[in-house]
C-alpha cells in the first residue's frame, strides 16, 4: 500500500510516451527531416505503422485526442483517400527497406469507417509495405459496434483491440458524454472474441465527475466479469483550456487528489488480487498475455500507444496529427485537416513540427523509458546526476528510492510517484499547471 504525499504529486507532469514529449515540438523540422529519416532506415531494420482516424461517430466531452464527428460522409471519404496517398508516399520513400512487424490502428475511432472503407486501407498497406505477417491491434468505440464491423476484424486478422469503456456508471457516462450499456459492451467482447481477436483490452478511467469509490468498485466489477486480457487504468485530465470540448464537464464535480490517489490504489489492489499483473503504472495483464511476458523478461517499452511489447525504434506515424518516433527525430504530421490534405494532395510529406533528438536525449528518453517500465536505471552517463539526485532527496527522504552508486530503484510503494521520479531527469520540464495532467 502507497502512503499519499501530496507534495510529491502537486506539480503535473507528462505521461512520457516520448521523451522530449510533444510539449517540447517546434516548428524547425519539416518534410526534408521526415525524408531523411525515412532515408536512415536499414534494410531489415525493424518498423511499426501508426495509422491515425481522427473522426467518432459522437466526439465524447472527455476525450483529448485529435478527433472530430464522422457525420459528414464526404469529408470522411476524402480524408480516406489522402491516408492511402500517404501510405504510397512513404512506401515510396522507404523503397522496399525496412520490416514491418506491428500495424496499430488508432483515433479517434477507426470503426468511424465504414466496414469496406477500412478493408481498402488495409489492403493497400499490406500491399505496399509487404507486411502480411505484421501484428494488427486496433482501437475501438463499442458504440455501433455490430457484425458487419467484427467480421471485417476477423478478415483482416486483427488480433489485438482496444475498447474505450472508461467506466459503466449510466450517471457518470451521462456526465461525460459517453452512454455505452454494459449490455453493449459485452456483445461487443463476444464479437471480438469470435473474430479471433486474441488480446482484448479495456481502458478504465478514474477521478471523473461524480464517482464514488463504490462506483469505480461496481465497474471492476463488471470489467473483470467480462474476463479482458488487459486493462489500463488511467486518471482523468481535466485541461478545458486546451481541450473545450472538456468545458461541459462539472470540474466542480470531480474527484480532488486524494480521491484520485485512493481510486488509483483500489483499481491496482483489485485488479492484482484478481490475477492481473502490473505492468508500468497503468497497465494490468493475465499472466500469459504478451505484455506480461514482455514484462517479466524485462522487454517492457514505452510508445505513443502507451506500455507495450514492440521493440521497434522506429514508428511510423500516418495521418493528421499522427506522430514518428525515430532514434534522431520526433516528427509530427500537419493537425489541420486542411493542411494536411493539401500536402499530400501535391504529394508532399505532411511533417509540420517536431524537434531532432541529440545523442543526450536519447539517452535520458531510454533512462525514463527505464524508469517508468522496470523500476530502475543507471543513471551515471547523464552530465545533470547530481542535480537529479537533489530533485530526488524527498523521495529517498521517504523511501520510495535507493541508489547503488548511481543506479537508482525505485521501491514497490513508488509506483504512484512513477511520472514524478522521472520528471526529475527532464530538463525541459518546468512547473506548468496547464500543460500537463496530475501525476496520478
Amino acid at each position: 500500500m502507497s502512503t499519499y504525499h501530496p507534495d510529491l504529486l502537486a506539480t503535473p507532469v507528462p505521461r512520457y510516451t516520448s521523451f522530449p514529449t510533444a510539449a517540447e515540438f517546434g516548428d524547425a523540422v519539416g518534410p526534408a527531416d521526415m525524408a531523411a529519416a525515412l532515408a536512415s532506415i536499414g534494410d531489415d531494420e525493424p518498423i511499426s505503422l501508426y495509422l491515425h482516424i481522427p473522426y467518432c461517430e459522437q466526439v465524447c466531452w472527455y476525450c483529448g485526442c485529435n478527433t472530430g464527428a464522422s457525420n459528414r460522409t464526404a469529408r470522411v471519404a476524402a480524408y480516406v483517400q489522402r491516408l492511402g496517398e500517404e501510405i504510397s508516399l512513404i512506401a515510396a520513400k522507404l523503397g522496399g527497406r525496412g520490416r514491418i512487424g506491428r500495424i496499430a490502428w488508432g483515433g479517434g475511432s477507426p470503426n468511424a469507417l465504414s466496414p469496406e472503407q477500412f478493408d481498402g486501407l488495409m489492403e493497400h498497406v499490406r500491399s505496399a509495405f509487404a507486411c502480411e505477417d505484421a501484428i494488427v491491434s486496433i482501437e475501438l468505440d463499442p458504440r455501433g459496434l455490430d457484425w458487419r464491423w467484427a467480421t471485417t476484424i476477423g478478415r483482416n486478422r486483427i488480433s489485438r483491440a482496444s475498447l474505450g469503456v472508461q467506466t459503466f456508471a449510466p450517471h457518470i457516462q451521462a456526465a461525460i458524454g459517453r452512454v455505452q450499456p454494459l449490455e453493449e459492451v459485452a456483445s461487443v467482447v463476444d464479437l471480438l472474441r469470435l473474430a479471433g481477436v486474441e488480446s482484448i483490452n479495456f481502458d478504465l478511467m478514474y477521478g471523473l465527475p461524480g464517482q464514488t469509490l463504490a462506483d469505480l468498485d461496481a465497474t471492476l466489477d463488471q470489467a473483470l466479469a467480462l474476463e479482458p486480457d488487459r486493462l489500463a487504468v488511467f486518471g482523468y485530465a481535466h485541461v478545458p483550456h486546451l481541450l473545450p470540448r472538456q468545458r461541459q464537464i462539472d470540474a466542480s464535480n470531480l474527484p480532488d487528489a486524494k480521491q484520485r490517489f485512493r481510486f488509483a490504489g483500489h483499481a491496482n489492489d483489485r485488479l492484482v488480487d484478481a490475477g492481473y499483473l502490473p505492468i508500468g503504472f497503468d497497465h494490468f495483464a493475465l499472466p500469459g498475455d504478451a505484455i506480461s511476458v514482455a514484462a517479466s523478461e524485462g522487454r517492457l517499452r514505452r510508445n505513443f500507444q502507451g506500455f507495450t511489447e514492440d521493440q521497434a525504434d522506429v514508428l511510423i506515424g500516418l495521418g493528421a496529427s499522427a506522430i514518428s518516433s525515430f532514434p534522431g527525430w520526433l516528427l509530427q504530421n500537419e493537425k489541420n485537416a486542411g493542411r494536411y490534405h493539401l500536402k499530400i494532395g501535391n504529394g508532399m510529406l505532411a511533417t509540420a513540427r517536431g524537434l531532432h533528438r541529440s545523442p543526450l536525449d536519447q539517452l535520458r528518453g531510454r533512462a525514463i523509458e527505464h524508469i517508468l517500465c522496470n523500476g530502475e536505471a543507471d543513471l551515471g552517463a547523464l552530465p545533470d546526476l547530481a542535480d537529479i539526485r537533489e530533485r530526488l532527496t524527498p523521495f529517498e527522504e521517504r523511501r520510495l528510492i535507493a541508489w547503488t552508486g548511481a543506479h537508482l530503484t525505485l521501491s514497490p510503494r513508488a509506483l504512484p510517484y512513477a511520472r514524478t521520479i522521472a520528471a526529475a531527469l527532464d530538463p525541459y520540464r518546468h512547473a506548468s499547471a496547464t500543460r500537463f495532467s496530475s501525476a496520478v
